[in-house]
This record gives structure tokens, sequence and C-alpha cells, in this order.
């Protein structure tokens, strides 16, 4: 093909026109910048400007020729992209220019298009020749500096936690034999506690600091080491532990709860049943109380009624059970009772009987168990009672009269554990994505047979799409959850229904995320990732677990749409289903339904990043959930279908209306974070990490949005395209991005990786 040749003022903009029309990807906002860039221009002609401004018409884009001519031109030059120059394209067609007329004019006016369309290096390097030796990654932004807007307040309790970290107890390592793995971690456990961590969220009194706050940054950190480790700390420090603290009164502190915090009483908690796993009102132990011996008899009346999973369970001396409590012939309820199972010799005491799960698909340091009793007596001051309490008279007695409102104070008191369990999933997620992003930026692979080295996984666009958004998501479910203890734990707000129900979503959302984020990992680094080695296997085995742990997601987020819908004033049984449907005649009546969609087909930039829009966005996803639910609930009571029936037929709906409140909850509790950063530099990167993470999540839900006419087909392909842009832009700091999790060096152990 015979390439036409331009003049030097045209011949300069040839790069820039051939990037911006390479991805057919060219907004209003955007045209608007080069053609000022154009009009500022004194060194071009008026046919010159007129050529180009010709080339901007989006209605008549450059025919394909055109570009071919383009891209002849510059590749003829032998100029070559280097990208650790300051202004890279504005310096490649400096050169081209000098290169066809011997002469180099730096252009401001392209520096000024390169600057203010923020064309990075990667948006455009696999259209022009590259330097082979070319830098991975951007020094723009500080790692360390990252991570310490991550940590925060808890800066100091983090910092020495991972120092605690880099001993030789916690190098990680490949354990077949369960037996052998269970006592590596219990030991790690040990030392944790004689290090004043177990015990952290105890009051000063009881060994500890009283941080929960604290205690839960560690729990991602402890992902670095070994799930199992978390987990069993968990069971033991915040399960076993936490319901003494969070159920007991004095009596149980001073006898159980520093024992507890330095490990030397290993117990458990006795919840889950065979038969009833997530329903924790059904569950069928018995505690009844014995008048005459003053004594309560903890009974497993059936097979399936024993408790199942039950971490810590082979190790510990004593469990705290969950059981119905009779009183005088009454069942009163769920309540906690501590009960020893072994001696001080380690043997099962009498009426106690414990069964090792087995191997399991993850966790396998840690010892879960069945348990069953057989009229097994425990004494009356055993009950943890500070919700509901048996007199010395024999009689039972609650400050909470609603039986109701009483289970879930109680269960309200162990959000925490959701909480942490929570970060553990995401602490396991940035661990993946760590190793699985520093192996994209040394792996190279494929090339045009042109080109002297191949390219980089992490220059792939498809290889950005795949794990950008995933860190971007990292980052918002970090401070969210940061800001979810920090509610959790503000005793100026006692009523905990509204974070319980908060946390219910989150906890779903955020392990399904860390499950999905750890398969993809895992594909990207191919059968590297498969290497139990690089420690992605063993992450994806023990994470799964967490979708069903400390309650099923699928369950959970019917909790949080439930809540949603009560405006977290009611309690949710089978009676409870019509006082719910009151609230919400009250709370939506007719205003939903007048939310008319805004720029439905509104696609410029400025728009498509703007927090207002991502906020309305999930705003209206979630209200306008809530209302047709509430109206479906409430034709079918109409037809005469009880109100349990009419639930489970808008199951579906309320899983969908759950997950939409927990993204539009992350995302506005992230976004208001991002504004108190002071260093302008890190707000914008933030702020551009809460954009791609509003858009990527608006596109998944895209096929609804499209339903309700909020968005047109042209601003869901322009979101699409944004998202694409985003994780291109973000592609030079990705490597900052990971290291600003602050993964320790120690704890990096994975070679692929490194």
């Amino acid at each position: 093909m015979e390439k036409k040749m331009y003049p030097g003022g045209i011949l300069q903009y040839i790069p820039f026109f051939y990037v911006i029309w390479s991805d057919d990807l060219l907004s209003v906002s955007e045209i608007n910048v080069v053609q000022k860039a154009i009009k500022q221009d004194k060194g071009l002609t008026k046919d010159e400007a007129a050529t180009l401004n010709s080339w901007l018409n989006i209605k008549q884009p450059p025919a394909d020729e055109t570009l071919k001519n383009w891209k002849h031109i510059v590749s003829n030059s032998k100029v070559r992209l280097v990208e650790s120059n300051t202004y890279p394209l504005t310096t490649l067609s400096q050169n081209v220019v000098c290169h066809y007329y011997n002469e180099c004019p730096f252009n401001d006016s392209l520096k000024y298009i390169e600057v203010n369309l923020g064309i990075q290096p990667n948006h455009y390097n696999h259209l022009f020749d590259v330097e082979v030796d070319h830098e991975i990654t951007s020094d723009y932004y500080d790692a360390s500096e990252i991570d310490t807007i991550l940590k925060g307040k808890h800066a100091p309790v983090i910092d020495g936690f991972r120092a605690a970290l880099d001993k030789p107890i916690f190098a990680w390592d490949i354990h077949r034999k369960k037996e052998k793995f269970r006592e590596i971690v219990l030991k790690q456990v040990q030392f944790l506690a004689h290090k004043g961590f177990g015990a952290m969220a105890y009051p000063q009194a009881y060994g500890g600091t009283g941080d929960m706050e604290g205690y839960a940054t560690i729990f991602e950190n402890m992902m670095y080491v070994d799930g199992s480790l978390t987990i069993k700390f968990g069971v033991q420090f915040g399960l076993f532990g936490g319901s003494i603290q969070k159920l007991g009164t004095k009596k149980h502190h001073d006898k159980y709860l520093k024992k507890a915090g330095t490990a030397d009483l290993l117990g458990c908690f006795a919840m889950t049943e065979t038969g009833h796993g997530s329903n924790v009102r059904g569950i069928k132990t018995t505690a009844t109380f014995d008048k005459t011996s003053d004594n309560i008899i903890i009974h497993t009346p059936g097979k399936n009624d024993n408790k199942e999973y039950i971490g810590n369970a082979l190790h510990s001396k004593m469990a705290s059970v969950f059981a119905q409590l009779i009183v005088n012939g009454k069942n009163e309820g769920v309540h906690a009772i501590l009960v020893p199972v072994r001696d001080e010799k380690h043997e099962l005491l009498p009426g106690v009987t414990i069964e090792d799960n087995g191997y399991k698909l993850g966790l396998n340091g840690v010892d879960n168990g069945k348990i069953w009793f057989n009229q097994v007596a425990v004494p009356r001051e055993n009950l943890l009672n500070k919700y509901g309490t048996i007199t010395d008279k024999g009689e039972y007695h609650s400050d909470i009269k609603n039986p109701n409102k009483r289970f879930f104070t109680m269960l309200g008191t162990l959000v925490g554990g959701r909480i942490c369990v929570a970060r553990a999933g995401l602490g396991g997620a940035k661990m993946s994505l760590t190793i699985a992003i520093k192996h994209a930026l040394k792996r190279r692979q494929f090339n045009d047979s042109v080109k002297i080295q191949e390219d980089l996984l992490m220059d792939y666009p498809t290889h950005q799409l795949r794990l950008t958004p995933l860190v971007a998501s990292a980052y918002v479910y970090h401070v969210t959850l940061d800001k979810m203890m920090e509610v959790y734990c503000d005793d100026s707000q006692p009523d905990k229904r509204k974070v319980e129900t908060q946390v219910a979503g989150l906890k779903s959302i955020i392990t399904w995320y860390a499950n999905n984020t750890i398969q993809e990992c895992r594909e990207a680094c191919g059968g590297k990732g498969y290497l139990i080695e690089n420690r992605i296997a063993d992450l994806k085995g023990d994470v799964d677990i967490f979708t069903t742990f400390e309650g099923d997601n699928n369950v959970l987020l019917q909790l949080a749409a439930k809540g949603v819908l009560s405006d977290f004033k009611a309690e949710f049984n089978s009676a409870g289903f019509s006082s719910v449907l009151k609230v919400l005649a009250k709370q939506l009546s007719d205003k939903l339904s007048n939310i008319n969609p805004m720029y439905s087909n509104k696609v410029d930039k400025e728009h498509l990043y703007n927090p207002k829009f991502h906020k309305h966005a999930f705003d209206y996803r979630t209200r306008r959930l809530t209302y047709t639910l509430a109206m479906r609930i409430r034709s079918y009571i109409k037809k005469g279908i009880p109100s349990y029936q009419a639930f489970l037929k808008v199951q579906t709906h309320l899983l969908a209306l759950g997950k939409a409140y927990s993204i539009e909850l992350a995302y506005r509790t992230f976004a208001d974070f991002a504004e108190t950063i002071k260093d302008e530099k890190y707000r914008a990167l933030f702020e551009k990490l809460g954009t791609l993470y509003a858009l990527y999540e608006i596109r998944k839900d895209a096929a609804w949005y499209l339903e309700q006419g909020y968005i047109g087909s042209s601003k869901s392909k322009a979101i699409r395209q944004r998202v694409e842009r985003l994780c291109t832009e973000l592609r030079p700091h990705i490597d900052v991005l990971v290291d600003g999790f602050g993964i320790p060096k120690h704890c990096m152990s994975a070679p692929v990786a490194n």
C-alpha cells in the first residue's frame, strides 16, 4: 500500500490520533481536549488545523485505510516507544517527525493532550514497537504510604503483629498428615496467646487491652501465614473466649476468661448441629435444670442432634454449648452453658463422646469434630447468664422479656465473629492477588513475531480486566470492614440489630468475592497456581468454607434483606412477617414508584466517574428491589397465602435485595473514607479505585438496569469500556497497589511471586 505522507504539523499528531481511534472510545469531553490543544497550537496552519479537526468527527471516523496508513508511517520510522520517558507519546511523536523532517519540536499542545486525557503507555504500547527494557511498574505512588492509610489508627497493633509473625514457627510448609499439622497450628496459637494477641479484645483485668477493632485487623494478616491458624485462633479466643466475655457475667470472667486468653484453657464453641446448621433457634440439644441437684443436664436427644463441625473439639477441655434451656418444664429458648469435656489427663469425661470429622477440603490444621452429650450434669453457675439466668430459687429470669428479642440480642453479641471471617477471607484474596499479579509482572508469553521480547501477562488487557477490579474491591472491602467493626464496638449504640443486618450481608458478598478472586488468581497463574508450593491451592481450599460457616451466605443475605424491609426494627419469625409489611407501607408508599431513572443515555467520562452517579445507581437498585419485593409479598398475603409461605416464594428476590444493599453499603462507606484522605494524590488514587469498583458492580447488574430503563444500551456499552479503560490506567501502579496491602516479605513464600 502506498502511504500518504503528511506535513510535519499534522504528522506530529498522527500517533495521538492513532491511539485515540484504536479503541473506538472517544467521548465528547475527550474531543474537547484535543480540539483545545489544536486551537492553542500556534505552529499549525489553518489547513493543518482543519484536517486534524475533521478527524474528530465521531459520525465519520477515519477510514480503516487511513488508520493503516498512520500505522505504516509510525512503523517505518523505526522509532520505538520508551515507556520510561516522562511524556512517552509526546516524545514518540517528536521522534517520528524528526525521522522524516530532521526537526524534533517538543510540542506542549501534545503534552496537554497526553496529560489531560490520562493516556498511559499501557493503553497503547501494543500499538507501537516498545523498548526491550521497560519498567514493569511506576514509582509515582509509595506502597508504604498506601499501607499506612489502610492501617489507620491500628498501625501499632498491625505492625507489632506482623513483626511477631517473623519467627520460624510461622514458616509455611506442606502438611500431609492432619495430626502433625494440628499440633503445629496449636503451638502457633499458644505462641500468639503468650504474646498477648489472643486476649487483645478482652478487658485489661483479664489480660487484654479491650481492643476488639485491633483484634479484627490481625485476622487478615494471619491468613498470610495459614488459614488453619486463623480459624483455630478465632475459635479459641473469638468464639469460645468471646462467648464467655459477651454472654457470661463477672463470675465467669474471673474464673475462665484470662485462662482462655492465654490458651491455658482450650475450649470450643458448640452451636451447630448435624440436623440444624444455620437454624440456631431450632437446635435440639437440651439443657434441663434439675432443681434437686441444682445442676443443668446437657443431653443430645437424637442421633443427628449432635454438635457438628466443632473447631478445637479434639484439643479442648471445655465447650461453650448452645442448647434449649428448660426450667420448670418450660423451654426458655437457646442459651449457652459451659460444659467440661475432658479432664486434666485429656481424657473424655463421662457422658461426652467426641469424634474426629476427618480430612476436609481445607483447614486440615483445625481439629473439627462431632460431640454428643448423654445426660451430662454441670453446675447451675455454668450457665452464661448475662441475658437470662436461673435464680437461687430455681426460677428463670431475664430483663429482656420478649424471647425473640432475647434470642437475637444473644446472637447479636457474636456479630464480631462474622466480621473476622470476612476479614480472613479478604486476607486470602489479598494474598492470592499479590501472588498472581507479581507472577504476571515477570511472566512473559506470546509476541507478534516481530518484537524481540514477549509481552508481560500484566500488559494484556484481558489480564488487567481479570485482576484489577478485584484489587479495587479488596480496597473497598478493607475500608468497609474496618468501619463495621468500629460501629459494632461503639458502646454508645447498644442496639446491634442494624449492624447485625449490615454485617450479615457484607460477610456474604465478601466471602463470595474472596472465593471468586482466589479462583481467578489460580487460573491467572496457570499450572504454577495449581502447585501447592505457590500457596493459592491452599488458600482456595481454606477459604471455601467461609461461605457457609458463621452463617450460610444465602441465609445471611435473606437476613440482611429482611432487615432492609423492616428498617431494622422487626424481629423475624413466622409470626412477625405481617408487622414487616406494616412498616413497609409507611416507609415506601408511592414515592419509590415515582423515581425516574436519570441520564439513561449519558456516557461522558465526568458523569460515569462521578460518585453521585454511582450512589444514585446503587440506591435506586436497593430501593426498587425493596419496593417490588414488598408489593409481591403483599400480593401473596392478599390472596390468602400464609406470610411464611409468601416469603418462601420470594427468596430469590430477597437474595437480590440483600446483595444490592450490601454492595451499596460497601461503596458508600469507601467513598466517605476516600474523602477523608488528606493527601490529594492518594485521595485521587482511592477515588479511582472506588470508581472502578462502582462501575464494575453496575456492569455486573447491567441486565437489571437495562430492564428497568435506568441505563440505555449506549450507556451500558460505555460503562463496559470505562471499566476496561480504568484497568489500563491502573496498570502502571498495580504492583504498588498489591504491595500496599502490606503483606510482610517473610510471609510471601510462594516461589512464583518472588
